[in-house]
């Protein structure tokens, strides 16, 4: 018999479950539901992480929410505490990596229309000075494809 007790535990599953914020489209969520062969370094039931297929820098994961969600441009003030946490998430992944030096690293997320997966997903690289021409380019901070999460949290706290 069914509860209507929101309250009671769910069923231990090592598989997420799809719910309404899964695109079955969206390679993402795919990867944080396990339908794909990628290794996850991160995953609770707010934040997925893994390594990025085309490495910029020496370390490059994608911090992104479990459950899916836009691009940074479609957030707003109640999304800082995510962004926050996908940061956190992000030093943590450095620091179990044995990224020591947190001020070489450069955290951040493309600006639409400059993305290839329209799932929020934070990109960080480090060191952030062995990263190549072409990554110093693409993350290239204060340009018009690419944001700091520094940045987006500024403009995040600045809307109404």
């Amino acid at each position: 018999m069914a509860s209507s007790d929101s309250t009671a535990p769910a069923e231990p599953d090592n598989k997420q479950q799809p719910s309404d914020s899964y695109d079955k489209k969206c390679i993402f969520c795919k990867i944080v539901n396990r339908e794909m062969d990628t290794e996850l370094l991160h995953s609770d039931e707010e934040i997925s992480c893994f390594r990025d297929i085309k490495p910029g820098a020496p370390h490059h994961y994608l911090v992104v929410p479990t459950k899916h969600v836009g691009n940074c441009k479609s957030l707003n003030k109640e999304h800082i505490p995510l962004v926050e946490k996908l940061m956190e998430t992000g030093k943590t992944i450095l620091q179990k990596n044995n990224v020591t030096d947190l001020n070489d690293v450069r955290f951040g997320f493309h600006w639409p229309p400059f993305h290839s997966v329209v799932h929020l997903h934070l990109h960080v690289l480090a060191p952030a000075s062995q990263m190549g021409f072409m990554a110093r380019l693409i993350f290239r901070p204060d340009s018009y494809w690419f944001i700091t999460a520094d940045q987006l949290l500024q403009r995040l706290n600045s809307m109404d």
